[in-house]
């Protein structure tokens, strides 16, 4: 039933479709990959113009081989980090999450070990996670000098952003 939806919905999109320019403001936002959060139309930005990532919670960790692929194949000197209020990143901890995953696989040695090394980057404080994310980068030596950073929380209850840091790498 979805594919059938995603192949309809296609034919409506690619009726009216109008290549982009790839990455024309130079920018990557990374941000949480929660439903609720649509990028392009929250930043004002059109297709083309920004590289996205989205993961659990916006973590600029989790996003850092996208981050590097974006500055030394494309050129890009601006990363938005984007959190956002109420997320589920705040509703666990890592601890919590490795048990359920093992719970979930009993007797996997293998699981065990693997989750046992992910750290699922959860928080408690929204703007205290896009500054640990904005230290992250500025203290990753594989992230481009020069480079600006941005931090940034999205209110899901009224739909405006914060500016909550902006650093040079």
């Amino acid at each position: 039933m979805i594919a059938q939806e995603f192949i309809e919905a296609n034919e409506q999109y690619a009726a009216n479709f109008t290549k982009p320019k790839i990455n024309a403001r130079g920018v990557i936002v990374v941000t949480c990959m929660d439903p609720r959060i649509h990028p392009y139309e929250q930043l004002g930005l059109k297709i083309g113009e920004a590289a996205i990532v989205r993961n659990a919670g916006g973590s600029a960790e989790d996003a850092l081989n996208s981050i590097l692929v974006a500055q030394y194949a494309f050129n890009t000197k601006h990363i938005a980090i984007v959190h956002h209020t109420d997320c589920g990143m705040t509703k666990f901890t890592t601890e919590w999450l490795r048990n359920k995953i093992k719970e979930a696989n009993p007797g996997r040695d293998d699981v065990a070990k693997t989750v046992d090394g992910i750290d699922f980057h959860n928080f408690t404080d929204v703007e205290a996670s896009v500054q640990r994310d904005l230290k992250y980068l500025v203290e990753n030596p594989l992230v481009v000098k020069g480079s600006k950073v941005t931090g940034w929380v999205y209110d899901v209850e009224n739909g405006k952003i914060s500016q909550v840091g902006d650093v040079i790498v």
